[in-house]
């Protein structure tokens, strides 16, 4: 599968992009089934919302917000990441060699019903080490996804804007002030079903409410790097195994 002319300028242009019905439902739920009993079992690594947000609260504390290291969890987690459908697209939006990393991202996210916390607005590449940010992300939804559980929002073309530094937080966190207002003003989100697929660059601004519903909300998402991409050395983008696709 490739992308449309269309579809890739759509991408180069808002730094982010929508594809419907990309993995049949079968293989989702699949992979949601494995994702499940590592979640209610809390087999590490693992990140909770308190290490997330740091607020001293027991909910937080029990509460998962992602599966790290998925990649040699599970050969169904294997496979979703090197799927051949996807390369194609993936040598497109990065203009070269798609490599997989293992060290950001790699991740089954989780928004647990009641439990979960806001994920503010942010760049990836923020607490990223690469001497390039030739970085997509792929974002594949297990089941429904919506206002109410904490869909994905987006602000179009941030991925190609320098703001200055009144505009983030001491966390890199982008602002809610007047500063921000035109940009959160123009945020994008899509209500996504069981297989869409969502890419998006490192630089792009994206956030997600908490999860109010009753069922908790599960994702799957990995990062892929332009070939001639390299970790800084010593960091912990140098740590982990990068593998060609």
């Amino acid at each position: 599968m490739e992308l449309s002319k269309e579809q890739l300028e759509e991408f180069e242009t808002n730094g982010f992009l929508l594809i419907r019905n990309f993995l049949d439902a079968k293989s989702c739920d699949a992979i949601k089934d494995v994702a499940k009993v590592h979640l209610k079992y809390k087999i590490e690594p693992i990140e909770t919302d308190y290490e997330y947000i740091g607020i001293d609260n027991e909910i937080y504390k029990k509460s998962v917000r992602r599966l790290r290291q998925v990649y040699d969890r599970d050969i169904l987690f294997k496979n979703w990441m090197r799927n051949k459908e996807i390369k194609p697209i993936l040598k497109q939006v990065l203009k070269e060699e798609p490599i997989l990393i293992t060290a950001h991202h790699n991740s089954i996210m989780t928004k647990l019903a009641q439990s979960s916390t806001a994920t503010e607005w942010h760049r990836d590449i923020r607490y990223w080490h690469y001497d390039s940010d030739n970085l997509v992300s792929i974002w594949l939804a297990l089941d429904s996804e919506n206002q109410e559980n904490g869909v994905l929002e987006f602000i179009p073309k941030s991925h190609k804007i320098e703001f200055s530094k009144e505009s983030f937080d001491e966390k890199s966190f982008f602002i809610d002030n007047e500063i921000n207002k035109k940009f959160i003003d123009s945020k994008v989100s899509f209500n996504l079903e069981k297989g869409d697929v969502v890419l998006f660059h490192c630089q792009t601004l994206h956030r997600a409410n908490a999860n109010s519903s009753k069922e908790d909300k599960i994702s799957f998402v990995y990062t892929v790097k332009g070939k001639s991409v390299n970790a800084i050395k010593g960091s912990r983008s140098s740590k982990f195994k990068e593998i060609e696709l």
